[in-house]
Formats: C-alpha cells, structure tokens, sequence
C-alpha cells in the first residue's frame, strides 16, 4: 500500500471537493493596512512561512486509498439534498443533523472511513513535540492581518501583540481555550494584562489567571463597556466583582471546578449591576432555587416570576428608574425578556451561560456539571449564536471534557491551518473543510462515540413561550404513563423545622416577634412555599404567583392582656403594587400595602391593630394576581 505524504493526499483528495467547504461566515472586505501595518504583516508572514515550512516536512505519511476513501466519504455529506419546508415552518427541517436519516447514514459512513486515518496519524495527534509551533501557526493563520492592524495603532497596542508572538506558553494556551473572538487576540491580551494588573490572583494562581485569559478572549472588546468606560475597565470591573463574590462564598459551589475553556463564558452581555443585584434578589427571595438540580438551578427564577405576556411597554415604570432586568419581574415578557432573566440568573452565581437565539425565538444555554444544556427552546438542532450552530458548540463542549483526547483534535485542526485548509462549516454540521480540518471534526465525533459521552435532554422547552409548569426532578409536575401533565398530589418540597423556626417570643419591651412557619400549616404547596434562607439561619415563605385561589395560613397568639399593636411584616418582593390581608380574631381585615423592595428584606409599614386577652388568630392571605411575595417574620409591636 503506497504511502503519500499530507500535501500529495490533500491535493489528490480535494480537487473535486474543495469548492465544498465553506467558512462560517460570510467573509468581510479587511480594512486597508497602514505603512506600519504592511511591516508587521510582512513580519508576522515571514514567521508563519516558516512554521508552515517545518511543519509540512513533520507532518504524517499517510495510506493514500485509506484517505482518499475516507475524503470522499466525508464529501459525500455536503451533497445531500436540503430537505423541504413545505409547511414553511418558522423552525424548519435541518439538513445536517442527526433527524435526517440521509446525514445520519451518510455521517456513519465518514466516521467509519475516518477512524483508520485517525489511528494512523495517532502518533503525530498525540504528540507534543510540535505542538508550540503548531498552536503559532495556527495563532498567525487565523490571526496576522487583525493583529498587525491593531499594533500599528500605537506603542502600546503593538507591545500586547509582542507579548503574546513573544511567549509560546501563552499561545499554546490562547489556542488550547479556542482562540479570540473575530481573531482580536491584540485587544484580548489587552484585556487579560488589565485584570491581572488589579488582581494579584490573576497574576499568581492558575484558576484566576486562566480564567482571565478565557474571558479575555471571549470578550476582546468587553462585554459590556458603560459609557465613559473602556472596554481593559468595564471587564476588569467585571473579573474584580466576580472575583469578590467568589471569595465571599456567593457564587455556586462548582464554580471553582469549572474548566478554563467554560470559563469563557461565565460573564454576561449585560450591565454588571444587573448581575449583581440578580444575586442578591435570588438570595433573600427566592433561596430554594439555589439548590435545585443543575438543570433548572437558578434560572427558574423565569418560571416563577416572569410570565409569559406580550406588547408590554418598557419600561413599565419609567418613574422607578429600574434596571432593564428589574424591569422584566414586573409584568414579564415574552422569549427574549425570559431568555435574557434565564441566562442574568445563571450567570449571577458564576455559571456559564450563553444566548441560544432560534429562528423568531430566544433562548439560553448554560453549563452544568454533566453537560451544557439548552433551555426554554428547542433543541440545539434549532439554535446558533456568534456564526456557530448549537450542535456544533455543543459536540465541542463535550469532548473538551475529555483534555487528552481534544489534544488531538487541536493538533489536526492547527496542522490544516499549516496546509491552508477551509474550516469545518460553523453553521452547517460537518459539511465541507479540508483534509486535517474535517477529521478534527470525526475525532469529536469518535471520542464522543468510544467514551459514551451522552448530550444532555432539552429543558423548558414545554414552557418557552408559556407559564405551563416545567418538567424537571425538583419540579411540581410528573408526566404521567396516560400522557398528561398532573400535578403532584402533596409531594411539594418540605423544609425540616425545628422548634425555634415554630416558636412565637416576646422580648423585654413587649414586642412580639411571629415567625413565618410558626402557622398552624407550615406545609408547601404549589402556592406556598416554606423553604431555609440562603445561609440556613431562618426559615422563610414564599407565596408565589402560581394558581388563582388564594390559600390562608393562621397564627395563635396568647396574650396576658388586651392591647393596641403596631403589626408589621419583613419581607421581600421584586413587583409593585403587592398587598396581602391580615384577618384578626375573624372581625377585623386589615390590609397591608407591601413595599417594592427590588430584592431586599425591609419592614412593611405599621397597621395598627387590637387585640383581646388570651388567645387571638391571625389569617393571612394573598388576593390575585398573587406575584410573588418572601415573607421571614411578622412582628407586633406595643402602642403606648
């Protein structure tokens, strides 16, 4: 069996089938280089020759009727006739993905001729030997024209391009975490020396540092830069409050497991007040979705509190000055509010998390320990962003769990940037790219199949443009063997009590204190939970906006005397215009207006009330449309 080397397969392979591969994205016209930016491009090309030089001479020899087999296998995908939307779908059928019996067919025939070619190249894959060149290559491949444009900005822009073409460690790890966004590795080197200047962490220990790194290039320009603020300030404001939260305890308890690759996208495309507030307010109102299952961890908070309702004006209240995301708790939205609520909740804890939009529709995706996962959408089939397709992202992010094995899907990818390959079409799964490019792609594929790597369900998709209930291990609902959703029958979350959280106390002043679970029914249901505050310390109530009967619940209080009180309330709400009503000894209805508290515990104003000697009942209720209200306590104080 002859053997060829990679330049004479490639051309032997591809003559027919190069037209076939396509990039990403539409490619735009560069901008002309100035005299110093033609220097540095002339610079930066004499070093790529070179490497491309030494590369194809240590690139593999391979069987040439294995690859040739093998190439046209993989060319036959890109020929498959696009499938019809006779029903002129708003989410149409998708050629190129495993729904389509023909891609299916035609993607297990490429995988089975690419697996030969794989194990004989294994030596060269798994090596470390050219692996700094490589990643270099790779770097000037893609990244020479943008980097030459911005250092021929200035002294200093050129110094961030140094420092990186400088430091083969700081490539390999730039390439390893995928590159910078739209090639601006110049800006993101920028951005990463920034937050290692504020940040001795940063500087000095790996999690920090390389979390820096990743945001860096995901961010090149900031993912959010206030007016006034450039982009080194607004992410390094960013990593300095995340770094804080992080020490305090706030954030999940994963996040510390997070790889450097996931970290690229735990910072949000929004203000970073919203984020923390959205922590805050997630904290005190609702603490039971902190621990729920990854899944639905947090971004239930979508479910719970921001219904699905359309022409709503924003903002709601220009008066209150308010927050976009504070905004959308108070009469909802549609997909895109929701999304963006979803995607604010996970992010706020340290999550990664990242848009998912579909055709007329807005969704998220974010991280969890066994996976990412798409919710409130439909599959990853349906959903793209930044010129990748959902399934293209998510293939990456499940062997990028598996470090040893996407080694060698780097070096396969960087040894086509060596030999000028087309890419692996981003939007249109594994259709086109060169000869190393397309079997970087089969890699995935092949670890995904060898380790039985699972791709994780889509969640809340049944409610993405609804309030019909989710399904998940924590929710309320259970799908049963008939086929319609019921709801559960007395299997709500219960939250252990002890004596102190049922305990009514007066105090030496005569002020009594009457916590929330101390009622005659300190039971869950789909309207009222009772649920531990964040840090465990007390048992709280949530009455939410689930159902449209209002439930009572009712305190006994034993008084020496009859007496005039004061009552008030601690609470916490994120909407406007909330009120419940106390009924005292079945005579008397008080209402009690509920201050907006936008996410923190405050005292509702006092209601004076009277009271006999002895025993007295106390009813609370809430009146539709019951949005959500966390109540901790209700205190009685004397009126002299």
């Amino acid at each position: 069996m002859n053997k060829l080397s990679i330049n004479s397969v490639f051309c032997a392979a591809t003559v027919a089938l190069l037209g076939l591969s396509t990039v990403s994205m539409a490619a735009k016209a560069p901008a002309p280089l100035t005299a110093q930016g033609e220097q540095l491009m002339a610079s930066y090309t004499a070093t790529l020759d070179a490497l491309k030089k030494e590369i194809k001479a240590a690139a593999p020899k391979l069987d040439e009727k294995k690859s040739a087999a093998y190439f046209t296998a993989h060319g036959a995908i890109a020929k498959l006739p696009t499938l019809p939307n006779p029903n002129d779908l708003k989410m149409a059928p998708v050629t190129f993905c495993a729904g389509n019996p023909a891609y299916e067919e035609a993607q297990t025939n490429a995988l089975l001729a690419a697996r030969p070619i794989i194990k004989e190249a294994k030596a060269f894959l798994k090596g470390n030997e050219m692996h700094a060149k490589l990643a270099k290559c790779a770097l000037l491949t893609v990244g020479a024209r943008e980097m030459a444009t911005f250092a021929s900005q200035g002294t200093e822009q050129k110094s961030y391009v140094d420092l990186l073409l400088n430091d083969d460690k700081l490539i390999v790890e730039v390439m390893e975490l995928g590159g910078a966004y739209e090639n601006k590795f110049g800006q993101s080197i920028r951005n990463y020396k920034a937050i290692q200047k504020a940040s001795k962490n940063a500087r000095e220990k790996d999690f920090f540092r390389l979390w820096a790194l990743a945001s860096s290039l995901e961010h090149p320009d900031g993912n959010h830069v206030p007016e006034g603020k450039t982009a080194p300030e607004a992410i390094t404001e960013y990593f300095l409050s995340y770094e804080k939260a992080y020490l305090d305890g706030e954030l999940d308890p994963a996040f510390n497991t997070l790889t450097p690759w996931d970290c690229r996208f735990i910072f949000a495309f929004r203000p970073l007040e919203s984020l923390v507030w959205m922590r805050k307010m997630i904290r005190n109102y609702r603490p039971d979705h902190m621990k729920l299952d990854y899944q639905w961890r947090y971004c239930r908070i979508t479910k719970t509190d921001v219904p699905y309702t359309s022409n709503v004006p924003r903002p709601v209240r220009p008066d209150l000055n308010l927050l976009s995301m504070q905004d959308y708790f108070l009469e909802g939205g549609i997909c895109g509010p929701r999304a963006f609520t979803g995607r604010a909740s996970t992010h706020a804890f340290g999550i990664p998390s990242r848009p998912a939009p579909q055709t007329g529709h807005a969704a998220l995706a974010h991280w969890t320990p066994d996976g990412w996962v798409t919710v409130f959408g439909a599959h990853w089939t349906q959903n793209r962003f930044r010129g990748q397709c959902g399934l293209d992202f998510e293939l990456e992010s499940r062997v990028r769990s598996k470090p040893d094995e996407y080694h060698q899907v780097h070096r396969a990818n960087w040894l086509g940037d060596a030999l000028d390959e087309p890419i692996v079409n981003r939007m249109r799964f594994g259709v086109g790219g060169g000869f190393w490019k397309s079997l970087a792609h089969y890699k995935k594929l092949a670890v995904v199949q060898d380790e039985d790597l699972k791709e994780l369900a889509t969640v809340g998709a049944e409610f993405a443009e609804s309030n019909v209930a989710a399904i998940s291990p924590n929710s309320d609902w259970i799908e049963e063997e008939d086929g319609p959703l019921k709801p559960k029958e007395k299997e709500f979350p219960q939250v252990e009590l002890t004596e102190a959280d049922k305990t009514i106390t007066t105090d030496a002043n005569g002020v009594i204190t009457i916590p929330v679970a101390a009622c005659s029914k300190p039971e869950s249901t789909e309207k009222i939970r009772f649920m531990k505050s964040y840090d465990d310390k007390f048992v709280q109530m949530h009455y939410n906006l689930a159902g449209k009967r209002p439930e009572l619940r009712s305190y006994t209080l034993n008084l020496p005397e009859a007496g005039k009180y004061n009552f008030t309330a601690t609470v916490v709400t994120v909407t406007i215009d909330r009120s419940f009503t106390i009924r005292a000894n079945r005579r008397n209805i008080h209402e009690v207006k509920v201050p907006f508290t936008l996410g923190d515990w405050e005292e509702t104003k006092a209601v004076p009330m009277e009271f006999k000697a002895g025993k007295n009942k106390l009813q609370l209720t809430l009146k539709a449309p019951n949005k959500g209200i966390s109540i901790k306590s209700f205190t009685l104080t004397p009126i002299k």
